[in-house]
This record gives C-alpha cells, sequence and structure tokens, in this order.
C-alpha cells in the first residue's frame, strides 16, 4: 500500500537528494526496496518477543563496546532508523546496559500503548518521553552513571542547521549537548538484515567530543559529525534507511508534490 501514500512521494524526494545523479530506473529500484523493508520491520514489530527469544538471529559486533559502558560509565548511544531499528534495543539490553530509551509519543493514545506495550514486551523496560520531563530525566539517569539512546536523524525544526547530503537540515542537539554537559562520548550504532529475518547490530567506534569552552560551536561541531555518520550508514546500505519522513525543510517537498 506504501506506494500508493504520500509517503511515496517523500521518499522519491529524499532519494533524489541523496543520489542527485541517479537514473529513473535506479530510483525506482531503490523506492521499492525501501517500502519492502517498512513492510517487514512493521510485520516483525508484532512478534518481536517472539524473534529476540532465538539468539541466533541478532549478531552483535562491537559488542565489547556496550559492555564497557555498564558499571557506572554513562555514554549517549545514538542511531537512525535502520531496517528494524527495533533491534538496536535488543542488543543494549543483551549486553547488560541500563539505558533510558527515547521515544516520541504517537498522536493516537491507543496506538501508543499498543507500542510501549509491544517494547516492553521484548525487554525494554526504561524509557524517556521527549519533552521536557523526559529531558530532566535523561539527566538524572546520566548523573547516575547510567546510558541514554537517542535517533538523531529526524527533523528537529528548532535544532542546528547542518548540511545532510549537501542540503541543509536540523538536527536536534540533545545528543551533543548531554555527551558535552557530562563529558562523556557518543557511541553510534546501526542494524543491517542479514538474511529475511536476521540481523547484525553494529556498535561503532565512540565519537569524542573537544570541549573548547565555546558550548555553541562544540554542539555544531558534534551534529556535523553526526549527520557525517548518517550519511556513510545510509550511503553503505541505502534501501534499509526509512526513506519516507521528510528530513528536510517542508518547502523541499511542497516544490515536489
Amino acid at each position: 500500500m506504501g506506494p500508493l501514500t504520500s509517503y511515496h512521494r517523500v521518499a522519491e524526494t529524499n532519494l533524489r537528494i541523496v543520489f542527485p545523479k541517479a537514473s529513473e530506473l535506479e530510483i525506482k529500484r531503490l523506492l521499492g526496496e525501501q517500502w519492502e523493508e517498512v513492510g517487514r520491520s512493521l510485520a516483525e514489530f508484532q512478534i518481536l518477543d517472539r524473534i529476540v527469544a532465538e539468539p541466533e538471529r541478532v549478531e552483535i559486533e562491537g559488542i565489547e563496546r556496550l559492555i564497557a559502558l555498564r558499571d557506572g560509565h554513562p555514554a549517549v548511544l545514538i542511531s537512525g532508523h535502520f531496517s528494524n531499528f527495533e533491534i538496536m534495543a535488543l542488543a543494549i539490553m543483551r549486553a547488560g546496559v541500563e539505558c533510558q530509551v527515547t521515544y516520541r509519543a504517537t498522536n493516537n493514545p491507543y496506538i501508543n500503548e499498543r507500542i510501549v506495550a509491544g517494547r516492553r514486551a521484548y525487554g525494554v523496560k526504561l524509557f524517556a518521553p521527549k519533552g521536557a520531563q523526559g529531558t530532566r530525566g535523561l539527566f538524572r539517569t546520566l548523573a547516575r552513571g547510567e546510558c541514554i539512546s537517542i535517533m538523531i536523524d529526524q527533523k528537529f525544526n528548532t535544532g542546528v542547521a547542518a548540511p545532510f547530503f549537501g542540503v541543509m537540515a536540523h538536527t536536534a542537539p540533545g545528543a551533543s549537548t548531554f555527551a558535552l554537559k557530562f563529558g562523556i562520548p557518543m557511541v553510534p550504532m546501526s542494524v543491517q538484515r542479514t538474511h529475511k529475518v536476521r540481523f547484525k547490530v553494529i556498535v561503532h567506534e565512540p565519537i569524542r567530543l573537544a570541549d573548547t569552552g565555546d558550548r555553541e560551536a562544540d554542539i555544531v561541531t558534534a551534529v556535523h559529525r553526526i549527520n557525517a555518520f548518517m550519511e556513510e550508514r545510509v550511503l553503505a546500505r541505502p534501501s534499509e534507511w526509512f526513506w519516507v519522513h521528510k528530513r528536510w525543510p517542508n518547502e523541499i517537498y511542497k516544490h515536489a508534490a
């Protein structure tokens, strides 16, 4: 059903931004592949507790980097919407890391309740809703020596304007702000679908930020590094990114409509 919705045009616009030299055939292929990935992930969410109950379905590369965060070694875990991104929370839980997982509640309270219940079913127990209350909770979490996880690949209208695939995009500064405030690393993560309902979660090399005393400039520098990480991951496996989100300014999508 995806290609029949307005999200199809959003995904196509995004693909043309990232791959300006791609042929019509290549864009069509990527559109089909990303819809297949979205459909698989939506279907899998209903049975994630059964999927994660079979350890051989999820390989974790770099799990030692997560294990190093236990016992009072806080970090900001960052990632984007790659493949079935819910699988990354499993890796965090499997490594024994105490972590608050941020999330944005859906507008429909019944759907939101189902999403939260689904996540609890496969092991996520600590949630931090986005907003002022959630932010205070994240500060307390880091102060206790625990970790937080934040998705950093979606548009944040009041965020830092920085190039993303050569086009200015607004990125939430939260992850960078937390890391600089506590002097802790950001640890990037990603997930890949290896075959059908089998995945690889990758815990990448930590990003350590320099504190120059100019907090605003340091946050801008951090956002550039975050965007660079995201660009690398998107280009490596383009069919597995969540293309249906309006990542760039709304004007771009109005012109494409």
